[in-house]
């Protein structure tokens, strides 16, 4: 159906063509395939935005080796929880791909920690120690002997010349992933499915009526022209802009929340030279100050069937919560129950705005040194200035109304279950699958037993409590 008003009710609205939309669509194509479906997105094409595949990292997050899910040694539950959610998302994609030929979007690529100096070493050698306890990382190995990292990664070691503390953990299950690919295929295959999926379709309202149903209206892009949707339940998978869209929708969960938007830049290299010598992603320690998705690393990546690596991020900062957004899109979600909340958050984050003044000061030089603390061996004429995805923090107040900063993935659900939105970033995309599931539960509770054993089949960890 291609006008753009119609009176026909739809039982689902997906707004944004990222990951999480085509992640839902596919699972309810799935559990009710007669149900009529439509996915909205602004741009000309499905993945544009920080699903693209140079828009993130490309790390399949299962907890191996991001240090920032463990800030405690000795308490490995949140890198477990994400292992656990990360196994369902790829028993999700191998049943979806058992029917449908799918593309070449995951790659092994074995996930490591290189961290230097006294304090950090005996931090990796206590978080190892924690994790090796579970069954989910029991596998992994840990070594201090500069030889066996540069067996693990030789660029790590070459050229190096201080004699300080090194360590380095490795994990060979971990994973680099073409998110764009996924997603395009995902939205392909809800497309053929019988989803109606419109692009340069942006939402600009959000109208809950008296009988239940949304009201979904916006601008064809293409055409200029107004549209209007009805639709039983919605689903606000719009990135950067989730904030703004569920508080036009007045969704009272939202009441108090903010976003602080952070871009990244990468240094990349093709270099086939230099790609052929580095097969794995290594994670290292966040700078003081610096936020937990700014943890440096050093990866493999392989996109369209070719191999780069990539070092980053360097965090840039822009008002736009898009990277194909509006100067205007921050001041937009600024309300007067969110301003205090935005202060005090600034206020309670001194020190990361002032690492962001440094990264945003920050040479090429300076960029290119960070690598070399990594890889001591880079020449500069290899690597490239890359501009990444933009992502919106969420800020939310806590119990006295002053802002707190999360650098997690937050789902918000309407009181009513008609509506819901997702918020945040990493680790998002890789455990999509399992974030849905929980929307289910809490937006659809009737259906629960008629889906089950449809479920099951899709994720077989989930009848032991995997979510």
């Amino acid at each position: 159906m291609s006008d753009n008003t119609s009176d026909t009710i739809h039982d689902v609205v997906l707004i944004g063509g990222g990951i999480m939309s085509a992640t839902l669509g596919a699972m309810m194509s799935r559990l009710e395939p007669d149900a009529s479906i439509v996915l909205l997105e602004r741009l000309d094409q499905i993945a544009g935005e920080s699903s693209g595949a140079w828009n993130n990292a490309g790390t399949g997050h299962s907890g191996y080796a991001e240090l920032n899910y463990m800030p405690d040694a000795t308490d490995g539950t949140t890198a477990q929880d994400i292992a656990r959610r990360f196994r369902l998302s790829r028993q999700f994609w191998a049943s979806l791909a058992a029917t449908d030929p799918m593309p070449e979007f995951l790659t092994p690529a074995p996930h490591m920690n290189v961290v230097f100096g006294e304090r950090d070493v005996e931090y990796l050698r206590t978080r190892v120690t924690t994790l090796r306890s579970s069954p989910v990382f029991s596998e992994m190995e840990y070594t201090e002997d500069s030889e066996i990292i540069r067996e693990w990664a030789p660029l790590l070691v070459e050229g190096r010349t201080h004699t300080g503390a090194i360590a380095a953990s490795r994990h060979h299950s971990g994973t680099d992933i073409d998110f764009g690919a996924l997603t395009t295929w995902l939205v392909d295959d809800i497309a053929a499915r019988g989803t109606d999926v419109r692009l340069h379709h942006e939402v600009t309202g959000l109208n809950h009526r008296e009988d239940g149903l949304w009201v979904i209206t916006g601008r064809d892009r293409s055409s200029g022209k107004r549209f209007h949707l009805r639709s039983r339940f919605v689903f606000v998978g719009a990135g950067g802009y989730a904030l703004t869209l569920l508080q036009k929708a007045h969704v009272d969960e939202v009441r108090g929340y903010a976003v602080f938007p952070v871009g990244a830049q990468f240094l990349r290299t093709d270099n086939p030279v230099v790609v052929a010598r580095h097969d794995a992603k290594v994670y290292g320690q966040a700078d003081v100050g610096a936020p937990p998705m700014s943890v440096p690393h050093l990866d493999r990546r392989m996109v369209n069937g070719t191999p780069s690596l990539m070092f980053g991020p360097y965090a840039t900062f822009s008002t736009r919560l898009l990277r194909h957004g509006r100067m205007s899109d921050l001041f937009r979600t600024i309300r007067l129950r969110n301003a205090a909340v935005m202060v005090t958050a600034g206020l309670r984050n001194l020190t990361l705005l002032r690492y962001l003044a440094g990264q945003l000061t920050s040479s090429k030089k300076r960029k290119f040194a960070q690598l070399r603390r990594f890889y001591p061996g880079a020449d500069p004429t290899d690597w490239s200035l890359v501009q990444a995805g933009q992502r919106a923090q969420l800020i939310k107040p806590d119990e006295h109304g002053r802002g707190v900063l999360m650098f997690g993935t937050e789902l918000v659900t309407s009181a009513g279950g008609t509506i819901a939105g997702l918020l945040g970033a990493s680790p998002g995309a890789s455990i999509a699958p399992a974030i849905m599931v929980e929307l289910l539960e809490r937006c659809f509770p009737d259906r629960q037993d008629s889906w089950a054993s449809a479920l099951h089949d899709l994720m077989s960890d989930l009848s032991h409590d995997a979510v």
